[in-house]
């Protein structure tokens, strides 16, 4: 959410900037439109309850006439009446505030879709194979590692078993990723998966992907990602700068439904409906430059991991178009697929100043003693098995084993993945 004074002193430019996210920018008109009635309407309410307590207090010592208990019903009646269309109008005020776009940072490219993406950083050389790499889907599946056929009959599309080695090769990149995380200073949670929409609203994952989430018959929804619980746990509380920065660092299924992609990555286990994840959240100051420089140590992170497996990769500085609304400046890390070839995105990078914060009032006590609202941060750590697929494909060997990362051996228990007897 954005500050209202905000919007109204930057109508335009924001008008601008929102249209280039290719979202609409009408809703700025919209805002401001209801926000001249609300203020209409609460300036006539507080006239009208200054008169009606002046009137209070100059008969409060004495019997009132018959005329001046007229005068204090009529008051009376009408707050009575002006009241309800306050509350009418605050309402539909807050829903539209819910509905503007946060604008994009000044580096960030303006481009109209994912062509316009800027690539910042190279990592690592392509691996060069001497016979034709497989993809992660055939070679799991040659080695008894993965089943979508029969998770599909139970579960529908999208869904898997992964089996046998590759269960417990998730296991060690999600472990050494948490581990990694830890020595840094972050505090480890797990995160409730079913949240209220108060979360989903304040972490701006409302409106604008509502259709992605699943439900439960109780009004809750499955988390996307750990990003909404942990974001969301300091909600309406007010922190102390000296605590900030706020390191959390998450490990969570997570469940969506991925509208829009319909017919694509419909192999394997690339594009699934649940997944695990390691998610790293963050909360600074209310300082752009001080937040700037915290995003580029979040994406150190997801660097340094895929480093560590030793696989290729490159950042990507998103344009305005292949952002999602509330995100201010947004990196992807796309890593090498030797079985697609191609670069594919398993990591995100966003930051986002204050606009969740002020949707879910989490504040700070600055040293001067003056409130301001939090910044905010995530990223991804590790995301499964979206990055089992790109370690499968980049280790494969020519009989179609997997030799394991060697920072991994020591979780994993063995150095090769062959073929092994499954159910």
């Amino acid at each position: 959410m954005l500050d209202i004074k905000y919007i109204r002193d930057h109508t335009e430019t924001l008008k601008k900037a929102i249209a280039d996210k290719q979202l609409n920018p009408i809703i700025v008109d919209e805002v401001v439109r209801v926000d001249d009635q609300r203020r209409r309407l609460l300036l006539q309410v507080e006239e009208l309850r200054a008169k009606a307590n002046a009137h209070t207090a100059t008969i409060k010592a004495r019997k009132p006439t018959a005329e001046e208990i007229a005068i204090g019903k009529k008051f009376k009646q009408e707050l009575q009446d002006i009241e309800p269309q306050l509350r009418q109008v605050e309402g539909t005020f807050k829903d539209l505030m819910y509905q503007v776009p946060n604008p994009a940072a000044v580096d960030v490219p303006i481009g109209k879709d994912e062509t316009c993406n800027k690539v910042v950083k190279t990592w690592g050389e392509i691996p060069k194979f001497i016979f034709k790499p497989k993809t992660h889907d055939e070679l799991c599946e040659n080695l008894g590692l993965l089943d979508t056929k029969r998770a599909v009959r139970i579960a529908g599309s999208r869904a898997y078993f992964l089996k046998n080695e590759l269960v417990i090769l998730e296991q060690a990149v999600l472990n050494y990723a948490l581990n990694m995380m830890i020595q840094n200073g972050f505090t480890p949670m797990t995160v409730p998966w079913m949240v209220n929409d108060d979360a989903m609203w304040g972490t701006g994952y409302f409106p604008w992907g509502q259709q992605d989430h699943y439900g439960t018959q109780d009004g809750q929804k499955l988390i996307g990602t750990a990003e909404v619980s942990l974001t969301a746990y300091f909600k309406d509380e007010t922190l102390n700068e000296k605590d900030l920065p706020m390191k959390m660092v998450g490990i969570s299924p997570c469940y969506r439904r991925e509208i829009g992609s319909y017919g694509k990555d419909t192999k394997g286990f690339f594009r699934v409906h649940q997944f695990m994840k390691v998610e790293q959240v963050v909360y600074t100051v209310a300082d752009e430059e001080v937040t700037r420089t915290m995003h580029e140590e979040m994406l150190g992170y997801s660097e340094r991991l895929l480093q560590d497996l030793k696989i290729p990769y490159h950042v990507l500085l998103m344009c305005t178009a292949d952002m999602g609304a509330g995100q201010r400046r947004k990196f992807d890390v796309e890593s090498w697929f030797p079985g697609q070839n191609a670069y594919r995105e398993t990591h995100s990078d966003s930051y986002f100043n204050d606009f969740q914060s002020r949707r879910l009032n989490i504040k700070y006590r600055a040293k001067d003693g003056t409130l301001k609202y939090v910044y905010t941060l995530n990223n991804t750590v590790a995301a499964s098995p979206r990055i089992l697929a790109a370690i499968v494909e980049n280790y494969q060997q020519e009989d179609g084993s997997i030799v394991i990362p060697e920072v991994l051996r020591a979780f994993v228990g063995a150095e090769l993945i062959k073929s092994v007897k499954s159910v």
